[in-house]
């Protein structure tokens, strides 16, 4: 709405009215067990210090003794029972909450329904009633009880709910809080009686990690669209740099199909939503065939659940212009289309329609379509190079798989809590964890704790003894760091370390904290750890676009991906600026600072997307290494080969940490190639080429260098060694050179788009902060 606009009567009336209602939070789990009553109870207990009058009333806590610990002093207002089938339910007793009327009520079960004859068919009616009285709710739900989810959660587990509710409640909540859980966790819960369930059948592995991941998504496109919303009152536009939006240009034609089956896999590889568009000139009538391609293309975009559009244009000059504003003002992130089919001379007289559109977008990549797909007809997502070996029981390890074997034996277990920023309540939760093994004669010690002067965190060291840090001399002072050869002496069953993108002072043995992490892992002793999402080396780029801050403390994807268990602690924005507001994450003269730059609610909107996307590609990746068929992301393809061509600009670490996503996600080997014209190489680039080698090590990655004596040849030779790897796709950065340099040397990307038909190609589009739509001119 403009500031300055008068409201209407509705507007006012609508706006006392939500100042009267109560406000209604909701946790989210997976299944039950996931810790969601626990959390509710949790925050009860912190309203009630901080004077909010608080009761529960109709609470489940399956007699577990850490749940029945957080009820502590919490009034309880005494629920209906009856019973049904031999099983006892509890209703809501409305008379004597509307008698009690408390400030908040904690409730079980949003699913819930109520008995025969009560005053509302359903618990969330129930709800509903209360919080029109005034009276705010914080309530439980689990993930398949929403009606959109679970007709999905059954065919992929065979999980039943006995009662759903409508998805759209938690757009209607004022807060929405996802209990992630890993299912090691829940599994070892279950083993040691902490709850039951009454199908234990349910409860493998995999079905909890596919329900988790529903969770981590459904949460993720709430997130999304609120975060649009942001965006879009501040005046910003453009993608946010957290999800990924597919964009197939395709014709009523018998390669449509083609294109739309691999804008799929790539949306689903990627986590994001898919779009398809095709261009018509209004005046020309369809021919029968074309009317034929049209029926087929909208059944399959329906079948893949994308989103189809067509748009008008009087000539096909304005497809770039068209296709440019339609990209720019969807928020797309990458066009998904076919190589020009024209000849050179073709190109030369009418014009590049690839050029074109290049020169009109921004923020946007485009992936170009290998020609052989029309050979092949559809490509599926590749396997790991080495899964004939794998699939056969029968095969003999070789000794480097033996080593590898053992020493993955001998190892520590790893676990590493992630949140989307500081203070989401990473280092208390690991605390909390490391007192409940403490409690079961576990051996656990604290190796390095930043508690950042909170005292809640502080509260949680309870009775863990701590490794005292080590002091090490640094330009006439001491600064400590942590002993790694104390903890090893000591060699405690679990060490808990906090901060592992931390950087050690220089001087110490080891760089970085994650490599400390590693030593200590090696030694058999198992750790637990903490990190926030932005410092992901491969999402670097993209913490950028989303914060304006180049995070410089990183971890390499590959550390992650190490760990055994990788588990969110998910926060929204609001509760985290509060926190930040009662001086509860940085210090008093810190606070304004933070609200205004990194806390800002885009921002942390957009990271907490970053996160939980992360984190459920992270619980597919270990699905597909569990169960081959188990991916909600859809088959592999064959074996793939990425090509990165970069440069030396400041954009090449950019291309490497997107190359090395694609490989990542397609499981495929890939290289980094940089063309130098000339045969000396000056000390200061090659210091720039042992940086960029180095992060393309770091990422998995091999970075070669080749010459030439003259620049033209530089596509030909990129084109080249990608062929001589068998590559699949190669990656390249938008040209920016000035038009005197291309008109003498030519452009690179010109150049493969012209010549490498027969491979995909990327090209990543240069970011431009806060790119406005193209005018529709």
């Amino acid at each position: 709405m403009e500031p300055f606009k008068r409201k209407t009567p509705e507007e006012i009336l609508y706006s006392i009215y939500r100042l009267h209602r109560g406000r209604l939070k909701i946790y989210i789990g997976a299944v039950s067990g996931s810790g969601k009553t626990y959390h509710m109870l949790q925050e009860g207990q912190m309203l009630q210090r901080q004077g909010v009058n608080v009761v529960i009333c109709a609470v489940s806590t399956g007699q577990r003794p850490e749940t029945l610990e957080q009820i502590g002093d919490l009034e309880r207002i005494p629920s209906i029972h009856w019973i049904k089938d031999g099983v006892e339910y509890k209703d809501l007793n409305l008379d004597s909450l509307l008698e009690r009327n408390p400030e908040v009520v904690l409730v079980d079960g949003l699913a819930h329904r109520n008995r025969e004859g009560a005053q509302h068919p359903t618990r969330l009616d129930d709800i509903r009633y209360l919080l029109d009285r005034g009276i705010s709710v914080i309530t439980t739900v689990n993930v398949y009880e929403l009606e959109g989810v679970f007709e999905l959660a059954h065919k992929l587990t065979g999980i039943t709910a006995e009662h759903t509710i409508p998805s759209d409640i938690l757009d209607s909540a004022d807060e929405v809080r996802l209990i992630d859980v890993t299912p090691e966790a829940i599994l070892e819960r279950l083993t040691d009686g902490r709850f039951h369930h009454p199908d234990p059948s349910l409860f493998k592995r995999g079905n909890l990690a596919k329900l988790r991941e529903l969770a981590l998504r459904l949460m993720a496109e709430g997130v999304n669209e609120s975060l649009e919303k942001h965006r879009e009152a501040t005046g910003l536009f453009g993608p946010s740099g957290a999800a990924e939006r597919i964009l197939v240009s395709a014709q009523y034609h018998w390669n449509g199909s083609i294109y739309v089956r691999r804008g799929q896999q790539v949306a689903k590889r990627l986590g994001g939503d898919l779009l398809v568009v095709t261009f018509v000139n209004p005046k020309q009538t369809m021919s029968k065939e074309s009317l034929t391609f049209k029926r087929s293309l909208l059944q399959l975009v329906e079948k893949v659940e994308g989103v189809f559009e067509e748009i008008p244009i009087a000539s096909r000059r304005e497809l770039p212009s068209k296709l440019g504003h339609y990209a720019a003002s969807h928020n797309v992130t990458r066009i998904v289309m076919g190589h020009s089919k024209m000849s050179p001379w073709q190109e030369f007289w009418r014009g590049s329609f690839a050029n074109r559109l290049l020169s009109k977008i921004k923020n946007v990549d485009l992936l170009f379509m290998a020609d052989s797909s029309e050979r092949e007809g559809r490509r599926v997502l590749p396997t790991r190079t080495h899964q004939n070996r794998e699939s056969s029981a029968y095969h003999r390890l070789t000794d480097q798989e033996m080593e590898e074997q053992i020493q993955k034996i001998k190892r520590g277990k790893f676990k590493v809590y992630i949140g989307a920023a500081p203070g989401v309540g990473k280092t208390y939760t690991m605390l909390r964890e490391g007192n409940d093994l403490l409690k079961k004669q576990i051996d656990v010690v604290i190796g390095l704790l930043e508690t950042h002067g909170r005292a809640e965190t502080l509260e949680q060291v309870g009775e863990l003894p701590i490794i005292p840090r080590n002091k090490t001399p640094y330009r006439g002072t001491e600064l400590e760091e942590m002993d790694v050869p104390a903890i090893i002496k000591r060699n405690p069953e679990v060490v808990l370390i906090d901060e592992l993108a931390h950087t050690n002072v220089p001087g110490s043995k080891n760089r970085k904290r994650y490599t400390d992490v590693l030593e200590v892992l090696n030694a058999g002793i198992s750790v637990i750890s903490t990190m926030n999402v932005q410092h992901l080396e491969s999402l670097n780029d993209a913490v950028e676009q989303i914060t304006g801050v180049r995070v410089r403390e990183t971890v390499p994807d590959h550390i992650l991906h190490l760990a055994d268990e990788v588990q969110l602690i998910d926060v929204s924005p609001a509760s985290l600026q509060q926190r930040m507001r009662e001086g509860r994450i940085y210090t008093a003269n810190k606070i304004e600072q933070a609200l205004g730059s990194f806390f800002k609610t885009g921002n942390l909107i957009a990271l907490r997307e970053l996160a939980l996307r992360e984190i459920a590609d992270d619980v597919d990746e270990r699905l597909e290494s569990w169960e081959r068929k188990a991916s909600l992301r859809g088959p592999w393809r064959r074996k793939e080969t990425i090509c990165v061509g970069v440069t030396a600009s400041p954009n090449a670490e950019r291309l490497i940490r997107r190359g090395f996503r694609i490989a990542y996600r397609l499981k495929a080997e890939w290289y980094v190639i940089y063309v130098h014209k000339g045969h000396l190489i000056s000390d200061e680039l090659n210091k720039r080429l042992e940086r960029l080698k180095e992060l393309s090590m770091r990422l998995g990655g091999i970075f070669e260098v080749q010459f030439t004596a003259r620049e033209r040849d530089i596509a030909s030779i990129l084109i080249g060694k990608s062929d001589e790897r068998m590559a699949t796709q190669m990656v390249l950065g938008q040209s920016g050179k000035n038009i005197w340099k291309l008109v003498r040397h030519g452009s690179i990307v010109k150049t493969v788009l012209r010549q490498a038909r027969h491979m995909d190609v990327l090209i990543v589009a240069d970011f431009e902060p806060h790119a406005k739509p193209l005018d529709k001119s």
